[in-house]
């Protein structure tokens, strides 16, 4: 299997990229569906080995030239997670972070924390996955007093794009270990809850480890069509199914049968329901494209507290790039990424929370989902420095 890029300088080429990825069994990892392929934007595509001998003549012989990101996808995953046999990744004292980790070690590493630090961390579950899996969530800060502002922070809607589970395993250490020691920290954590959900799609991201590493969705099953799952940030009720979501349950965009179908979207649809007046920031962490959005994502239109939302991502960007020099674009999603509706920052946005947050981490297509190990230490970094930046501007309060 190969990653090829394709960037269509025409309406003719747009065309003929979305009929042929329609029509061929590709993996798009980037845009979403082949309906967001547009003239003069990157597509990244996953190639089967089977399907690579009929599309890169097709696209030679319409004279459309496309770049290799990655000429052999299985090189690539080994490469991603090393030499994963030797290492004691069981020990949770000398937890890594800067490795990949499966839910099974997400989760003891969750409990080992809820024993060990029970003053700032509290664990509970909001329900149940389709398979039956706990929706763990991690609840970090002082308990002064019952009542504080919180922020609710996901990872891993997604099940392919592993470093957004990473991330929240920092953001959780980060906090714990530098409380005493940074003050941002420690008016952070005494001032607000965060809730933390590591991995949001659990099924998918356990499927992503044990089957297939490239697989985006929920595990639902859907009798009619044989296909299972439905993409969690499609599948929220604001404009649900409307445009960027697919109604086919075999794409990868697929909205499900109705808004919040999955049992984890209810899962946490509920609880930010019941919790909307305390929460006051909502951010989803996925991969990749160097981005940070906010509301909308399903239509072009520019929200009623845009000036602080704005001055925030701006700040956010910013403190990010002073890491490492890495720019982030930020903006509206729909003018910045693409349109689409069902999505979990629109939704929390439409609910009431004011300050609403989708990061796209690294990288922007070199390694695409395969980011390497050696790489999540700098993105967490820097990603940590957007984060507390964010959350220091929400203490401010903007008017």
């Amino acid at each position: 299997d190969k990653v090829i890029r394709v960037v269509p300088e025409s309406e003719r080429e747009t065309q003929i990229l979305r009929a042929a990825f329609n029509r061929l069994k590709v993996d798009l990892w980037q845009p979403s569906s082949p309906f967001h392929i547009v003239e003069g934007a990157v597509t990244d595509v996953r190639v089967p080995r089977d399907t690579t001998w009929s599309l890169l003549p097709y696209l030679q012989q319409a004279n459309i030239p496309y770049t290799i990101l990655i000429s052999d996808l299985q090189q690539a995953i080994e490469n991603q997670t090393g030499g994963r046999s030797h290492r004691n990744r069981r020990s949770l004292s000398g937890y890594n972070y800067e490795v990949y980790h499966s839910l099974e070690e997400i989760e003891d590493w969750m409990h080992y924390l809820n024993r060990t630090y029970s003053d700032l961390v509290h664990m509970f579950s909001v329900g149940k996955s389709y398979e039956g899996r706990p929706l763990y969530v991690l609840k970090l800060g002082k308990r002064l007093r019952p009542y504080k502002k919180a922020v609710w922070i996901d990872c891993g809607i997604h099940a392919r794009e592993w470093i957004g589970p990473a991330f929240c395993q920092w953001f959780v250490k980060e906090a714990l270990q530098t409380y005493q020691t940074d003050p941002d920290m420690r008016r952070m954590l005494t001032q607000l809850y965060f809730y933390i959900m590591p991995v949001f799609n659990v099924d998918g991201y356990h499927f992503s480890w044990t089957n297939d590493r490239f697989w985006r969705k929920t595990r639902s099953k859907n009798m009619r069509f044989h296909c299972h799952g439905v993409d969690a940030n499609r599948n929220w009720k604001v404009k649900w199914c409307d445009e960027g979501a697919s109604l086919h349950p075999c794409d990868d965009t697929y909205c499900g049968p109705f808004p919040e179908s999955e049992p984890e979207v209810k899962a946490v649809a509920h609880f930010l329901r019941k919790h909307r007046k305390q929460i006051k920031a909502y951010l989803s962490f996925h991969a990749y494209a160097q981005m940070l959005l906010y509301p909308y994502s399903y239509k072009y239109a520019t929200i009623p507290n845009f000036n602080c939302v704005e001055s925030a991502a701006y700040n956010a960007v910013n403190a990010l790039q002073s890491a490492y020099g890495v720019r982030y674009r930020y903006g509206p999603a729909s003018s910045t990424l693409y349109v689409s509706s069902g999505s979990s920052m629109d939704w929390a946005y439409k609910n009431g929370i004011p300050y609403a947050f989708a990061f796209e981490l690294r990288d922007t297509g070199h390694f695409g989902f395969l980011l390497p190990e050696t790489l999540i230490k700098p993105t967490c970094t820097e990603t940590m420095l957007a984060v507390k930046n964010i959350t220091l501007h929400l203490l401010k309060k903007c008017h």
